[in-house]
């Protein structure tokens, strides 16, 4: 059990060693509540990745939990709920796979990533809630990204020091988005140049701040030398002792800190569905460690 302040029936169980933790009998209203919101806050700086199950949230009360950490922003080309601009609709194999050949180019896409680093101020972090899920399979990894740098050896932490990498949209969303609004997206949301370690702006942990999704090199190298570089670092993350494994159950919720974590959306159910709403909370700019 967990030894910081949180509300006496609340009970909290620790997923792993490095991150995560199960929260039982918590009560989300909206408003939520400032002793709720005080201990959700905290919860989260210690553990990094929160899970409730059997929260059935409607999409006022999703929204609600979301603002307990700030304020909530949409996302530039993920669909979202009809007439709810901050709540994403995320759907899987559903309308992009119809044989065993789409399958295998949909799991293609799946990669550890952090949300949005492509922004200015990539986000802090995200409510996600299941909806529709498949009978197996589906579930969603998390690491440590604070124990994925602390793992490099110290001629690599040498190496990255003060060290910029590139985060582009289009490296991961390009095939997504319609060839003739590409050059527009571009200039709205131009490539960003983020420290490969920055600082946890709470906690003040190093952070490896580099992603499968949206890094697409590293500043300052050769083309040959930003690909084996990114590759190691880009390896850390694989490394089983900082992930933790969640099942989705109907009505689970997960709450994550998208500055110290990557996550991993496992595409294992096709022909199943999957579908799930994301709030996603707005950020800060990137600070070097």
């Amino acid at each position: 059990m967990a030894t910081l302040a949180a509300p006496r029936d609340w009970r909290i169980d620790p997923c792993g060693p490095l991150l995560g933790a199960e929260v039982s009998g918590a009560r989300i209203d909206d408003p939520v509540d400032p002793e709720t919101a005080t201990a959700l806050r905290a919860l989260l700086t210690r553990y990094k990745v929160l899970f409730f199950r059997d929260l059935d949230l409607s999409h006022e009360r999703h929204l609600a939990l979301g603002r307990v950490f700030g304020a909530l922003e949409g996302h530039p080309v993920i669909a979202h709920v009809p007439g709810h601009p901050e709540i994403l609709d995320i759907r899987g194999a559903e309308g992009r796979v119809t044989d065993a050949e789409g399958d295998r180019a949909f799991r293609a896409l799946d990669k550890w990533h952090s949300d949005v680093t492509f922004r200015a101020r990539p986000s802090f972090g995200a409510v996600l809630r299941a909806r529709d899920l498949p009978a197996i399979g589906g579930d969603t990894l998390w690491v440590d990204a604070a124990a994925a740098y602390e793992g490099l050896s110290a001629e690599v932490k040498a190496r990255i020091a003060g060290r910029t990498a590139t985060h582009d949209l289009l490296h991961d969303f390009g095939d997504r988005i319609a060839p003739e609004r590409r050059a527009a997206m571009a200039a709205e949301f131009p490539p960003q140049h983020h420290p490969i370690v920055r600082r946890h702006p709470e906690t003040g942990a190093r952070v490896l701040f580099v992603n499968a999704s949206f890094t697409s090199r590293i500043d300052g190298l050769s083309d040959a030398e930003s690909a084996e570089l990114l590759r190691h670092l880009l390896d850390q993350f694989k490394v089983p002792e900082y992930q933790i494994r969640f099942r989705w159950t109907e009505n689970a919720v997960a709450i994550w800190d998208n500055r110290c974590t990557q996550h991993y959306p496992v595409a294992d159910y096709w022909p199943a569905k999957r579908r799930m709403e994301r709030v996603t909370i707005a950020g800060e700019g990137v600070e070097g460690a």
